[in-house]
C-alpha cells in the first residue's frame, strides 16, 4: 500500500533500522508474540524513543494493542504493551476467526465516503483518555479508530481493502 502511494517502505526487525524511518507501522498479527519479539530484539525502548522524537506510529489490529496504555485478554487478564497511546483495548473483542467481518465506516478526516474495514479477530478500543480523538465507531458506538498526536490506531486491516486513504492520512502525519 505504501509503495502504491509513492513511499519507500522497509521492514524493521532491528533497532538500527529505525534510524531510517519517517514513520512506523506496527501491523496486525499476534500481539503477545509481537511484544515478545520486540523485547527479544531490543525494539521496545527504541520505538518509545521514536515516538518521543515525534515520529508517527500507526498500529493496525494487533499493532493497536501494542500501542495501547492498557490491554486485556478476552478473559480480562492484562497484557504487556508499549504503553504509548492513551487507550485501553480488549483483544479479540468480536470473537473467534469465524466472527471476522467487513463493514463500511465513516472515518473523520477521511474524504471520499465510507471506508471499507476488514475486522479479523479484531480488538476494540474500550476507553480513550486525554488527548485521544476518536475517528471512527461501529454502529452502537464501539470505537475502532483513534488518533493521539502522531499515533494512529485502527482495529481493522486497511491494507486488505485496496483503499489507500488511511495510508495517505498516515503519510501526511509523517510529512507534517
Amino acid at each position: 500500500m505504501l509503495q502504491g502511494i509513492g513511499i519507500d517502505a522497509i521492514e524493521v526487525k532491528l533497532p538500527r533500522q529505525l534510524e531510517r524511518v519517517g514513520g512506523l507501522i506496527i501491523p496486525g498479527g499476534e500481539s503477545t508474540t509481537m511484544m515478545k519479539l520486540m523485547d527479544s530484539f531490543g525494539l521496545i525502548e527504541p520505538v518509545k524513543n521514536l515516538v518521543k522524537k515525534g515520529v508517527p506510529v500507526w498500529g493496525t489490529c494487533a499493532g493497536m494493542i501494542c500501542l495501547a496504555r492498557g490491554a486485556a485478554n478476552p478473559d480480562g487478564t492484562p497484557m504487556e504493551t508499549l504503553g504509548l497511546m492513551n487507550i485501553t483495548v480488549k483483544r479479540n473483542a468480536f470473537g473467534r476467526q469465524v466472527d471476522s467481518f467487513e463493514t463500511l465506516l465513516q472515518v473523520s478526516g477521511i474524504k471520499g465516503g465510507p471506508f471499507p474495514a476488514v475486522f479479523i479477530r479484531a480488538p476494540l478500543i474500550e476507553k480513550v483518555g486525554e488527548g485521544v480523538q476518536v475517528l471512527a465507531k461501529l454502529p452502537g458506538g464501539r470505537i475502532v479508530t483513534a488518533v493521539q498526536d502522531r499515533l494512529l490506531a485502527t482495529s481493522f486491516h486497511p491494507e486488505l481493502t485496496g483503499d489507500d486513504r488511511l495510508h495517505r492520512y498516515f503519510a501526511a502525519m509523517a510529512v507534517d
